[in-house]
């Protein structure tokens, strides 16, 4: 924590090297946060920036008793949900393109059918349960820092990951990539 607190105070004196630190500290888990609950690289790409831009000009306000890592994450799920209801305001003016190949490269762990599977039930998750899922399974978050991440108590973080889990369960049988006893469950 006192890394952050140096890190912060340089900055706020003007260091552009301690700026270029907190983006390379930070970058790959905002991009990668943002690409996962946007579903799209362009979209994740402006957030991104975005987060950052609100990153710097609220520095000032930060907390320095509390880590900087979940107080940036918070802000990069804020801007995500700003993002995802500015789009389902917004009219899709190129329905075509969803015609066209995905020319995204597939990530690494994305090989298997399974995998593949659970991207897809991942992407039909509620905007909130798809926040959590992917905070605690891809970014490794712990239950409280999910929790500050999304102003939400632990108890909630814990509800809303289970239902996770149990809807993207229930789309993998439903896929067949999963026996049914497994959905409900029980052993299988």
């Amino acid at each position: 924590m006192s890394a952050d607190r140096d890190m912060v105070r340089r900055i706020l004196a003007g260091d552009s090297a301690a700026t270029r630190e907190l983006v390379g500290r930070f970058e790959s888990d905002v991009f990668g946060l943002c690409v996962r609950l946007l579903r799209h690289r362009h979209d994740a790409e402006d957030a991104a920036q975005d987060v950052f831009l609100r990153v710097f000009r609220s520095l000032r306000k930060w907390d320095d008793a509390r880590p900087l890592r979940p107080w940036v994450l918070a802000i990069a799920v804020n801007r995500c949900r700003t993002h995802m209801s500015r789009r389902k305001t917004r009219p899709d003016t190129a329905d075509y393109l969803a015609d066209l190949p995905d020319t995204e490269a597939p990530a690494a762990d994305q090989g298997s059918e399974l995998a593949a599977g659970i991207s897809a039930a991942v992407g039909t998750l509620r905007d909130d349960y798809r926040e959590v899922f992917v905070l605690f399974h891809e970014s490794g978050q712990s239950y409280e820092e999910i929790s500050a991440v999304v102003g939400r108590p632990v108890g909630t973080v814990k509800t809303w990951l289970h239902r996770a889990r149990a809807a993207v369960l229930e789309h993998l049988k439903e896929l067949g990539l999963m026996p049914a006893e497994a959905a409900r469950g029980e052993p299988g």
